[in-house]
Formats: structure tokens, sequence, C-alpha cells
């Protein structure tokens, strides 16, 4: 009898050990069991630590608290100025409602992937490369907010979206590269147009003070033969200033004075002034260079190699006169001599007596 109630009193004792172990569960602090008896829900959420339930009659789900980062994998797509992309991103989410985790989606993570895919390519369609490349804070929250709207019906809070990489096709990447390229050019030209425009506004400044003081402009170059002699050169550059050059031209151009003292042409009565004619000093004659005087000298209207004032040279007919013309020579008045001309003095010869 007594070996009897021993071996009812252990097994007993061991269903109450199987049922306990059967029963127990243990429930994390970062998970909440949802519990379903006989497939109905337990309005109860089992809280961290440990718990019993029916074994073969209630069966509990634990669900993840944690935020999860889940990498949404990249989408290819068309931006609004049709340019190919392809972008990828990554989801920061967590479960707020555990119940409504395990009731109304049959798995959430899933469910978060699926629409974090279709929200990224949407967004890509109704975005342009420079929003997508410049203006990602404002596509994430756009982004965020696509996938969080049907999330909350399944207990699952989106804490963040972040669009990680957007590929370019090589072509556009050249492109964008020399459309940089040529932004930065000009950048640089405006900048040194307009460092050049200020330098030569105080340089003007700088003349105008130079011009008050002629010294200054001395003390300036000798200031610049300074700063090229520090270099330990070989070669010396002397600046020559421009005034020195004006100064010359004004000496070589004849003053006022100096046309006043030139001797002027003399004027004839005809009104016309005779040809200069070059003097040999040497020979004494006033014959021209590559002439015999001799020729000059029995030239009529010539004396001594000079040309004889009102002197005047008759043309010659080889012919002869004829003889009407010797009759009006002897029958014609005597001709009146010009104005200004005078007569050479009659001659007298004196007999010595």
């Amino acid at each position: 009898m007594v070996e009897e109630l021993v071996v009812a009193g252990t097994a007993a004792l061991t269903g109450c050990v199987a049922y306990a172990m059967a029963a127990a569960r243990v429930v994390k602090q970062y998970e909440r069991g949802v519990v379903l008896r006989l497939g109905r829900l337990r309005r109860e959420v089992r809280s961290p630590g440990f718990t019993l339930i029916v074994p073969a009659i209630d069966r509990m789900y634990k669900v993840n608290m944690q935020i999860v980062t889940m990498p949404v994998p990249a989408q290819e797509g068309i931006t609004r100025d049709n340019v190919t992309v392809r972008v990828d991103a990554v989801v920061y989410f967590r479960v707020v409602d555990a119940v409504n985790a395990v009731v109304e989606v049959e798995d959430y993570r899933f469910a978060v992937s699926q629409m974090a895919q279709t929200s990224l390519r949407s967004i890509i369609g109704k975005s342009d490369l420079d929003d997508l490349l410049s203006n990602r804070e404002k596509l994430n929250q756009g982004l965020e907010l696509m996938i969080d709207s049907p999330a909350v019906g399944w207990g699952v809070q989106i804490d963040r979206v972040e669009i990680k990489d957007v590929s370019l096709p090589e072509a556009m990447k050249r492109s964008m590269a020399r459309q940089a390229e040529a932004d930065r050019e000009r950048r640089a030209r405006v900048i040194n147009a307009d460092a050049e425009l200020q330098a030569s506004k105080k340089l003007a400044e700088a003349a105008g003070e130079m011009s008050k003081q002629p010294a200054a402009l001395q003390l300036r170059l000798l200031q610049t033969v300074v700063a090229v002699a520090a270099e330990k050169n070989s070669t010396l550059v002397l600046p020559f200033p421009v005034e020195l050059l004006r100064f010359l031209e004004r000496a070589q151009q004849p003053g006022p004075a100096d046309q006043a003292a030139a001797p002027k042409p003399e004027v004839t009565a005809g009104g016309t002034a005779p040809e200069s004619v070059p003097l040999d000093v040497a020979s004494g004659s006033g014959a021209p260079e590559g002439s015999d005087a001799s020729d000059l000298s029995a030239a009529p209207g010539v004396r001594g190699g000079l040309p004889v004032p009102g002197a005047t040279e008759e043309p010659t007919d080889v012919a002869g006169p004829t003889e009407g013309q010797v009759q009006e020579q002897r029958g014609a008045p005597p001709a009146e001599e010009p104005f200004g001309s005078e007569a050479p003095p009659p001659t007298t010869h004196t007999a010595a007596g």
C-alpha cells in the first residue's frame, strides 16, 4: 500500500513538473507577449518576466519592441526630368502595439519592406534629379509619411527614413562634371574681374596721390628696384619712365623763337622767290655741284657765275628776223622799262689831254 502511494505521488509530482515546464514562459525586457486561447485573442499583454499559460490551449507570440533597421533594396526609376537613377534607402521603425502587429498583419517586417520599396519608387518618379542630389531632407520626410500612413494600422511606427545612395549613369556623371567645371570657371572669372576693377580703382587713387608729389614716383621706382634685387637675381630690370620720353620728344620739336630766327626768302618784283643756288666755298663760284663754271659765266644774264638782277634772256632765232620784223623794230617807239627796273648808267669816255 505504501509503495502504491509513493508511486502515485511520484507520478503526480512528475506530472506537475511537466505541466509547469510546459506552461512556463519567460518574456524578455524588450519583448511583449500576446496570448491566443483556443484561437481567441487575450487582451492582456504579458509583461516582461516569468509567466504561465495553459499548455495545449494557449499560444503566446513574443513581439520585439526594439527599433529595427531595415535596408531597402536599390530601386531603379526615371525622375521627372527623364533621368534614369538607382536609389537605395534605409528604414528605422519599431512596434508600438504588439496586438495589432500580430493580428492585423501576417508579417509586419515584410509588409514594411514592401511598402518602403514602392514608396521609394514613387518618390523617384515625382522628384527631379537636383532634388535627389541636394534636397534629400525634404524627400526623406515625404518618404517617411508615405510609409507611416499604412504602418499605423499595423501597430508599427516609422521613426526615420534615409535615402542612402543615388547612382547615376556614367554619361550623366560626365555631364554634371562639365557643368560644375563651367560654373566654377564662371565664378573664377567674375571674381577675377571684380578684383581687377577694385585694383584699377586703387591704382587710380594712387596715381592721383603721386601726381601731387612727383618725388613719390621716384620713391616707388626705388622700392621696385629693391624688391627685384631681393630675389638674388643676376639681371636687374629698371623701369624707364614714360615722362622722360615725352620730355625728349618736346625738346626735339622747334619752338616759337627758333621759327622767328629762321631766314625768310627774298621776293622779286614778279612776286616769286628766286631759287637759292648753293655756293662752292672752296672755288668761290656760285655754280651748283656737277656743273661747269665756264658754262654759267658765258650764259646771258650771268656775271661772274652769278645771275644779274634785271637781266633777261632773249630767245635767239636760228633763221634770223624777217624784213617786216626789222622795219617794225626801226619804227617802233622804245619799249617801256618794267616797274622797279633800273637802267644802267651811261658810260662816258674822256680823252687824256
